[in-house]
């Protein structure tokens, strides 16, 4: 295939979609959904990759689906157990992290391990086949229904209230624990309101892109955000619009193909990832030379 005629596709490709958005009620739940979920990624996935607690984010994920699971048995909202097994679990790692750092990353496996296991065993034991519980662990953004926008919405202002609140608290929490316990900050109390954070920021992703694939969407938009900006604020807002960006971008690019959105969202956030450290490593060691170059021509001029 000719450049010109992979132009021509990739035109008809996005009209196909932009045409279908604007009539398709389906379509545009399923954009709405992945813009708010853009914005726990921005926000929430910042402090995640500065504080260096994915492993954590993981383990809060995957006991997820122990709460989900026990709440269709049990004839509840998928997505109320998904919010209290999500804090829940942030409530415990949080707590073996603090209490127990020699044997915290045992712990947590485990943790994580009986989420997945406990929710694999309720799926099992409710009658008839739940294809909704499969689109929890593996995704599924267009079959998000329109009442779930509003949930989400409230988690999103929930998640923006608190940050506001407590971003210094957090910002010494992220950055330098001993510091923030010196200037008399309650160091656990907000470590473990940071996790709970994370585990509402889990539960607005599982519908986006599943339990399996939720990871990488908190941490990656953050992580090419924190390659060109180093101050939290400016992460927080340029992670949001490349989470918005990938969720839109993947929703726009698996449409034609008829690929799960999920999967797709991911590999796009993940190739963004891998170019964008490529060449913010080459951009550093552009400055580098240039610093060096001027350093010594000002060492001869001296």
């Amino acid at each position: 295939m000719t450049m010109c005629a992979w132009c021509s596709t990739s035109t008809d490709v996005m009209d196909g979609f932009i045409h279908a958005l604007t009539h398709q009620a389906f379509l545009q739940t399923a954009l709405a959904a992945g813009l708010l979920a853009s914005i726990g990624c921005g926000v929430m996935g910042t402090y995640v990759v500065v504080k260096r607690i994915a492993f954590l984010a993981g383990g809060i994920a995957h006991s997820v689906l122990g709460g989900i699971g026990a709440a269709v048995y049990f004839g509840l909202p998928p997505l109320a157990g998904a919010l209290g097994a999500a804090v829940l679990a942030a409530l415990l790692i949080g707590g073996i992290r603090l209490q127990w750092r020699a044997q915290e990353d045992t712990l947590i496996s485990a943790l994580w391990a009986m989420g997945m296991a406990a929710g694999i065993l309720f799926i099992a034991k409710t009658p008839g086949y739940q294809s909704d519980l499969m689109s929890y662990l593996f995704g599924n953004i267009l079959l998000v229904p329109r009442d779930s926008l509003a949930f989400m919405a409230a988690l999103d202002v929930l998640l923006l209230v608190a940050v506001a609140a407590f971003h210094r608290q957090f910002m010494a929490v992220a950055f330098d624990e001993e510091f923030a316990r010196l200037r008399g900050v309650p160091v656990a109390f907000f470590y473990l309101l940071l996790l709970v954070l994370v585990a509402v920021t889990v539960v607005l992703m599982i519908q986006v892109v599943g339990l399996i694939l939720v990871l990488a969407l908190i941490t990656l938009p953050a992580a090419v955000a924190g390659h060109y900006v180093h101050s939290l604020g400016r992460m927080m807002l340029v992670a949001t619009l490349l989470g918005g960006l990938v969720t839109t971008g993947g929703l726009a690019l698996s449409y034609g193909p008829d690929l799960p959105v999920g999967p797709t969202i991911i590999l796009l956030t993940g190739g963004l990832y891998m170019v964008s450290a490529v060449v913010s490593r080459h951009l550093a060691r552009r400055r580098a030379h240039r610093a060096f170059h001027g350093a010594a021509g000002e060492a001869r001029h001296g």
